[in-house]
């Protein structure tokens, strides 16, 4: 690869890395929309005309009427008023604002990268994937809240948990496609990888499960930790007819598996930091590692404040954005791990050899 080329791959990696600061800021607002209980606050979806918000008092009161139709004014806020609206409509307006600018940061770069010749061509059928991904993550936030709309003045937990799902599933693609970029390396994988790869699976597993814990209100029961309700195991975890509802429609069941789940990663975690002080990693691996176990114990702080606190809108929004931080961090540490630098892959052989 010439001067020329990387000049450019770096250009296209630094880009990689803004649109992943939008979609965390992105994930971090759509936890205070959520938290502010202002997600149905806008009861219509108008991708074109919707980035223009309400000017005159007329426009305001189109909107609040529109509002005062749904169930979630029926049967929550009867009585609001067009002051206390406004503020729930300025939180879900921001948020579909901003991820609009984000099609838009991601999409407009990607077509002059393009036209001045500068993506390669294996890169070519990602960056589409992750267009496409962003159109269908457009429409499926729309999806989630519909399904609000029309009895139960609450989102969908299956949809909520697909939304963020996908998300953090595009902020993963464009993350480690930003890596490869911008710190270029030949794939060595080290056997410290097995352990990053069940990192990842389980960071995985706990985020797509606190969704549902968010989806279903389920961190605003059993307030206490580390017992819940002065049990390890509390009563009616398996109260839902069939089974498998219980894993996804019961709150003492979600909160608990998301619980195991967290305490189950951070353990992983820090063995994993443990385990990498007995090898030949490069410098960079190592930092990666200690940073992410400082992120993991973060998180997990972090989650128990929440719960305990019953969740405060700023803790649980930021419970949610670190999440994403703890993805990143594992992302990190796997690439690290497995594509180490040239000088850093020679230093390393000669340490391995040494011991």
């Amino acid at each position: 690869m010439n001067l020329i080329e990387r000049h450019h791959q770096r250009r296209i990696g630094i880009w990689l890395l803004v649109c992943c600061l939008v979609l965390f800021s992105l994930v971090m607002l759509g936890g205070a929309t959520r938290l502010t209980g202002s997600g149905l606050s806008m009861v219509e979806w108008q991708p074109v005309t919707g980035v223009i918000p309400p000017t005159t008092e007329e426009r305001w009161m189109r909107e609040f009427d529109a509002y005062r139709a749904s169930p979630e004014y029926q049967k929550v806020n009867r009585g609001m008023s067009l002051d206390d609206f406004k503020v729930i409509y300025w939180f879900e307006f921001g948020h579909r604002l901003l991820a609009r600018s984000l099609g838009l940061v991601f999409a407009l770069p990607l077509a002059w990268f393009w036209w001045r010749g500068w993506i390669p061509r294996r890169l070519r059928w990602p960056l589409l994937g992750i267009l496409g991904l962003g159109a269908l993550q457009g429409w499926m936030g729309w999806y989630m809240v519909q399904s609000g709309l029309i009895d139960i003045p609450r989102v969908s937990p299956y949809r909520l948990a697909a939304h963020l799902s996908l998300a953090l599933i595009i902020f993963a693609f464009m993350f480690r496609l930003a890596l490869g970029l911008l710190m270029p390396a030949a794939h060595r994988p080290h056997s410290m990888r097995r352990w990053t790869i069940v990192l990842l699976v389980m960071t995985a597993l706990t985020v797509f499960v606190g969704a549902f814990v968010a989806g279903l209100r389920a961190g605003f029961v059993y307030n206490d930790f580390p017992l819940m309700a002065g049990q390890w195991i509390p009563d009616g975890i398996l109260g839902l007819e069939p089974l498998w509802r219980n894993f996804f429609e019961n709150p003492a069941m979600v909160q608990f598996m998301h619980r195991v789940l967290a305490l189950s990663t951070m353990t992983v975690a820090f063995a994993a930091w443990w385990q990498q002080r007995r090898y030949a990693l490069d410098a960079g691996a190592r930092r990666a590692f200690h940073i992410l176990v400082g992120i993991v114990g973060i998180q997990v702080l972090l989650g128990i404040a929440t719960l305990m606190l019953y969740v405060p809108v700023v803790l649980g929004t930021l419970h949610q954005g670190v999440a994403v931080l703890v993805l990143g961090a594992v992302i990190a540490v796997d690439y690290r791990v497995s594509h180490p630098r040239v000088h850093d892959a020679a230093h390393s052989g000669r340490l391995a050899a040494a011991d």
